[in-house]
């Protein structure tokens, strides 16, 4: 198509409101328009790019045996009574009720729903393993949204769900989804993220890793070794006192922006 009919103008000029280069070139390239407060129209160029890096992440799920579905955005709040979540999640979680006075939640996770598949169709742990993702709008009611994408409230977010018949077996398989992801960043031209331990927080588990994207805009903080290999975490998890023999330097501290951060239990 020619730029002449493409839908959505190219801007001069940067919003007043972007304070990052991300966010400049996002609205003045003519990728996104902003709706509200962390809320974002995609324009034709914006959903093209969206596209494509869907098609990698589909690609490299498929890979290690994931298989695509789809679940409802809107959920019945029994679903996060049963897990203790509606109680425990905070003010990020919107709450409602249905016409029919049924309280009602906006999915800004899916763990509860993927249980609920898996008890209607897995019988037998013959069925086992088996690895479910979905590629789905999330809403979640962000105190503070800022940067553009960077922190949004409304985003598109891959979930994955995996079962196994033992510990053992969810922990080789977790090795190879993060090598998935590994695959899927370096594909999308994002050489620069770093993987390192993180906190569960609400997704509980009792391993989590999280895809920092290393710059300037950065809030967060992670530690690194010395060679940057050794021992890589969150300041939230990260161990104090720890010493490398081969330079005996302390852990230094760096700051990191997560548009893109994942977690994988």
């Amino acid at each position: 198509m020619k730029m002449s009919q493409l839908f959505g103008n190219r801007l001069k000029e940067d919003p007043a409101d972007a304070t990052t280069f991300s966010h400049k070139f996002l609205v003045r390239g003519g990728y996104v328009r902003p709706v509200s407060a962390g809320i974002y129209s995609l324009l034709p160029v914006g959903k093209r790019v969206i596209a494509k890096i869907e098609n990698i992440i589909r690609q490299e799920m498929d890979r290690v045996g994931g298989q695509e579905v789809l679940m409802p955005v809107v959920l019945p709040a029994d679903l996060w009574v049963e897990s203790g979540r509606y109680q425990s999640v905070g003010a990020e979680l919107l709450r409602f009720t249905d016409r029919n006075n049924k309280a009602m939640v906006l999915g800004m996770t899916h763990e509860e729903a993927s249980c609920q598949i898996a008890r209607t169709e897995i019988n037998s742990y013959k069925q086992l393993p088996v690895m479910i993702y979905q590629i789905q709008t999330k809403y979640r009611d962000e105190a503070r949204p800022r940067a553009g994408l960077l922190r949004v409230r409304e985003f598109t977010m891959k979930d994955a769900y995996s079962f196994h018949t033992s510990q053992e077996d969810l922990d080789a398989y977790y090795q190879e989804l993060h090598a998935a992801y590994e695959r899927i960043f370096r594909r999308v031209g994002m050489k620069h993220v770093v993987s390192i331990l993180s906190n569960t927080g609400m997704m509980g588990g009792s391993v989590s890793h999280e895809f920092m994207l290393l710059a300037d805009c950065g809030e967060d903080n992670i530690f690194l070794s010395p060679d940057g290999k050794s021992y890589k975490a969150n300041r939230e998890v990260a161990v104090s006192g720890l010493k490398f023999e081969r330079t005996g330097e302390e852990l230094p501290l760096e700051k990191v922006a997560t548009p893109h951060s994942k977690t994988i239990e």
